[in-house]
């Protein structure tokens, strides 16, 4: 799942809302692959400037998390200094 945020206050954001995010996400079966503000473009414009890249074992797992009592009240926290679009893909046998 590929996360896009805008941030309006990156210090809140990041001491009130992402380690909340962080342990449900971990919690839930899923891990970062990547997260921050440090982002290249490699080709065309950045859609926004702060970015998460999160690896789950199947759709079913990551929409349980996203339905989840917990996910929508720690989003509640995140979308008073953030907003985000988010998308899946699903990936290649490895």
């Amino acid at each position: 799942m590929w996360d896009f945020r805008a941030v309006t206050n990156l210090d809140a954001y990041t001491k009130e809302y992402a380690p909340k995010a962080q342990a449900l996400i971990k919690a839930s079966g899923g891990r970062l692959l990547a997260a921050g503000q440090n982002v290249t473009s490699i080709e065309g414009a950045l859609p926004k400037p702060r970015v998460a890249v999160q690896v789950w074992d199947s759709m079913e797992k990551i929409r349980a998390w996203r339905n989840s009592a917990e996910f929508k009240e720690i989003r509640k926290i995140g979308e008073k200094y953030a907003k985000f679009r988010s998308f899946t893909v699903e990936g290649l046998p490895q």
